[in-house]
């Protein structure tokens, strides 16, 4: 097992690893959040059924003075929580803590800037959103996203398509399946790309199970539609 899937499988077993790594990350799930629906395989785990229905905004990230500074912003669902991640928790201090934040901070060239929690809404999940750096072209979105699933270890079943906003921020999107090796369980994760004039700026919604994912994808699909430039 890699490292990155280790650290991956450990974060999604206990949600207290990822507090204790990324600086503003929320504590484990209490017993105010609803139970996780199993997901006994990506083929066989279903969710709420909400599909690509999308959510109600209850705030945005990304401007000047919001919880995360981004290169895009875009709207969070009602009761979910941005928070920034602080990558100089990778620096310094115990060395097996640094290698594991940095398993967690970095995926492939990009690097996490904000993480979103659903657990103030009842979901045990995030999405994060993960910044590259300048330089790369509008027609590279799709290369660059293939690249950060490729990072992200033992995935499978990728499809990809194009997409683009309300205010037609426009990119690549993908759905595929990751399989933790730490808890012999396959799941599904999506993601979509778009590339800015300070760098490529990803997406991504992954959730403790398929059941998880698929109950936040409201939220998800909240954010793609509304993504928009700073």
């Amino acid at each position: 097992m890699t490292v990155r899937g280790a650290v991956r499988g450990a974060a999604l077993a206990q949600v207290a690893v990822l507090a204790g790594l990324l600086a503003g990350c929320s504590q484990p799930a209490d017993d105010g959040a609803k139970p996780s629906a199993s997901a006994g395989g990506a083929a066989d785990s279903a969710g709420s059924g909400k599909g690509d229905d999308v959510a109600a905004s209850g705030g945005s990230v990304g401007a000047a003075g919001s919880a995360c500074e981004l290169p895009v912003a875009f709207d969070t669902a009602e009761n979910w929580k941005a928070e920034a991640i602080d990558t100089g928790t990778a620096e310094g201090g115990d060395e097996v803590a640094a290698e594991l934040a940095e398993a967690l901070l970095h995926q492939g060239s990009f690097t996490a800037a904000c993480e979103i929690d659903a657990k103030p809404a009842g979901n045990i999940g995030f999405i994060r959103v993960w910044t590259g750096e300048a330089g790369a072209e509008t027609g590279d979105a799709r290369a660059l996203l293939k690249e950060f699933v490729k990072a992200e270890g033992d995935t499978s079943k990728a499809k990809y398509s194009d997409f683009s906003s309300d205010s037609e921020v426009s990119g690549a999107e993908v759905e595929y399946l990751y399989t933790s090796e730490a808890l012999d369980e396959t799941k599904k994760e999506r993601a979509f790309l778009t590339v800015t004039a300070e760098g490529p700026v990803v997406v991504h919604l992954g959730g403790l199970d398929t059941g998880e994912h698929e109950d936040m994808l409201p939220a998800y699909e909240l954010a793609k539609r509304t993504l928009r430039a700073t």
